[in-house]
């Protein structure tokens, strides 16, 4: 049987990223849940264990890494805030927050960057999209964390230096709303993101909107592609064993030939069917199926030539387009090895610079294991950020991003409208310039630095 029918899967599209079908909220209905017996204020509630069964509902309440006051301390803080967005209102405990912050993780999709090499490489146009969507899909593995990333501080950047050739830079251009972009390139493609989170809390989960765009560029051709892949379900926030689903289409657009792909993401059902399962189609610019493609996000992608139906054809067979690299076992944090590299001044240019994720004194405490000092600066760090806004409120300025424009194109997407921003270019010129300088500074003694104006407060 074919992974979906074509005639179905065709459809899609848009210039959006990130943009996913409504539709695919409603199909969670079918995950296992269970209400919650014993816990006053939770009733009806659902806990959610994809690998577990309908007895364990009240086990899973219980686990976790709150302790139960906190949990309980936390949820009548939050019931207020049911139906909202919380990308940015809300200040959250260190205790759910992962080491690295938003523009850390835009660079995780770098890891396996070697298939938009072999993308770029090939004469195939089929072939492009099945290396080039297998590239989107590898990165599904480390969003499936269940640790909260810090948000970025206005100003902050993030810096990656010749991991297999590519330079990544990303900074944070707007506080409110909260929106990122990043640039990356390497002898065969560019990358270039705008992102614009937006979320819906539920009470014990979340829905995550990464409005947004994404394109690709692949340098042999000019060929550029666009992105727009599922949004994200994060269950179990306060009680239960926390876990994610990204149920919903994915479409990546060839906007030069207008072949794309549509892949489905098959939503969490019960005892954990379907979890991970990603199938779909290669289409022409006549939306006729040519390469069927089926596999898991955790651990592999395969593809295989098919007919007009979408049906195998004869003599051919499935083959390995990606899989999964090895990750360490009962890491604290579910990290990948590329994410330890990401996380530690291996991949840090020559003369970082000063305003760098990794520079973040609460972000270092926690990976340090220290909470009560993580949780202090980062307490700080937002109070010096609301000063800074107060100050350019009164001197009637606005922040302009370093390496980064905005432009006047502004994106549809089905959450909202998104103002897109460009890489500038002025980061080349500022990392010749570094990178010729013979000034050998430790990064690890840089100060955190994104601030715009002098710290009032000393």
């Amino acid at each position: 049987m074919a992974p979906n029918d074509p005639k179905n899967g065709g459809g899609g599209g848009g210039s959006g990223f990130f943009a996913s079908l409504a539709s695919s909220i409603s199909s969670l209905g079918s995950a296992m849940t269970k209400s919650v017996n014993g816990l006053v204020g939770y009733e009806g509630l659902e806990v959610i264990n994809p690998e577990g069964s309908t007895e364990d509902a009240a086990e899973e309440a219980n686990r976790g890494r709150w302790k139960q006051e906190d949990r309980d301390g936390y949820w009548k803080m939050m019931q207020k805030y049911i139906g909202s967005d919380v990308t940015s209102m809300v200040t959250l405990p260190v205790i759910i927050f992962e080491p690295m912050t938003m523009l850390q993780k835009m660079a995780e999709l770098m890891e396996y960057s070697h298939l938009l090499d072999m993308a770029d490489e090939t004469e195939d146009p089929y072939m492009r999209m099945v290396y080039a969507s297998s590239w989107a899909i590898s990165v599904y593995f480390a969003f499936q964390r269940t640790w909260k990333p810090f948000n970025p501080i206005l100003g902050e950047t993030y810096e990656m230096a010749n991991y297999n050739g590519v330079n990544f830079i990303s900074e944070q251009v707007s506080h409110h709303p909260p929106m990122s972009a990043g640039h990356a390139e390497n002898e065969h493609f560019t990358y270039d993101c705008t992102s614009k989170l937006k979320t819906k809390f539920l009470g014990n989960s979340i829905d995550v909107y990464p409005v947004g765009r994404t394109r690709v560029t692949l340098k042999r051709d000019g060929v550029v592609l666009d992105l727009v892949p599922p949004l994200t379900k994060v269950h179990n926030l306060i009680f239960g064993r926390t876990w994610v689903d990204s149920p919903g289409e994915m479409i990546m657009t060839n906007m030069t030939t207008g072949d794309k792909v549509v892949l489905y993401f098959q939503p969490c059902g019960w005892f954990g069917s379907g979890r991970y399962e990603v199938d779909g189609y290669v289409y022409n610019a006549n939306e006729e199926p040519k390469i069927l493609m089926t596999g898991k996000w955790n651990e592999s992608m395969s593809y295989q030539q098919c007919d007009g139906e979408g049906e195998p054809l004869p003599g051919t067979e499935l083959k390995e387009v990606w899989k999964l690299a090895d990750a360490p076992k009962d890491d604290k944090y579910q990290y990948t090895h590329f994410a330890h590299k990401i996380n530690s001044f291996d991949t840090a240019p020559k003369k970082l610079l000063p305003s760098d994720s990794r520079l973040r004194p609460d972000r270092y405490a926690l990976e340090m294991g220290d909470m009560s000092k993580s949780g202090y600066e980062k307490s700080s760090m937002e109070e010096r950020q609301r000063a800074e806004k107060r100050t350019r409120e009164e001197k009637g300025q606005s922040f302009t991003p370093k390496w980064f424009d905005i432009t006047e194109e502004v994106t549809p997407t089905p959450w909202g409208d998104l103002e897109v921003y460009q890489f500038n270019g002025k980061y080349l010129e500022h990392r010749e310039a570094a990178d010729k300088s013979e000034e050998n500074t430790d990064p690890k003694s840089i100060p955190f630095n994104p601030w715009q104006f002098q710290d009032m407060s000393t």
